[in-house]
């Protein structure tokens, strides 16, 4: 099948349909633990791969633009919004989304201290809280600074300011940020 397009000169030329196909590859992915092979059209977000052709449901799909952290998964040891990044670019990569880190009998301590402290109300961001909670202390315990860090020649505290700077990725559209923090501060050991 091809079709019609006209140039700059007014000319018009054939078009293959073939060009208008997507372009199908194969990667492979490391997902909570197990190696996974997926063949999939290079345009897929990673959001995308792990929702509809793992069925990991569990990552949020919210505002689909990198705003809302609904989709946070921790790929290669680092927080990222999956809806901002496409499956091909983690080739090799170790992907842990939310029910790589804990299940309902054996809960990670930060999705049991989300359940003690209510660190949540709708629980649509929660996954991507969680997710975003567990990488942000381990960038703390790794001395990585942030934009509020004071003093850049000694290693980061979780502090109050701390917290807030590191987890403003992740928008609460119920407002349940006090009860997040709590957990966060549990799991921690308290705050500066």
């Amino acid at each position: 099948m091809t079709g019609l397009v006209g140039d700059a000169e007014g000319q018009t030329r054939d078009v293959a349909a073939h060009s208008l196909e997507p372009v199908m590859t194969k990667v492979s992915l490391t997902v909570n633990g197990k190696t996974v092979n997926l063949e999939i059209d290079t345009r897929t977000s990673l959001l995308d791969a792990l929702r509809e052709h793992l069925k990991l449901t569990g990552t949020k799909k919210g505002c689909d633009q990198g705003q809302c952290g609904a989709c946070t998964v921790i790929a290669g040891g680092r927080r990222i919004n999956s809806c901002l990044t496409l499956a091909v670019m983690h080739e090799g990569d170790e992907i842990t989304t939310i029910e790589g880190l804990g299940t309902p009998e054996d809960l990670h301590p930060m999705q049991s201290s989300f359940v003690k402290c209510d660190g949540y109300q709708c629980g649509y961001c929660t996954p991507g809280q969680i997710c975003s909670a567990v990488a942000m202390l381990e960038e703390i315990e790794a001395g990585i600074p942030s934009h509020v860090t004071e003093d850049l020649t000694v290693a980061p505290m979780l502090t109050q300011a701390e917290l807030r700077e590191r987890m403003s990725g992740n928008l609460c559209r119920c407002g349940a940020y006090s009860n997040i923090a709590e957990a966060i501060t549990e799991v921690a050991g308290g705050v500066a």
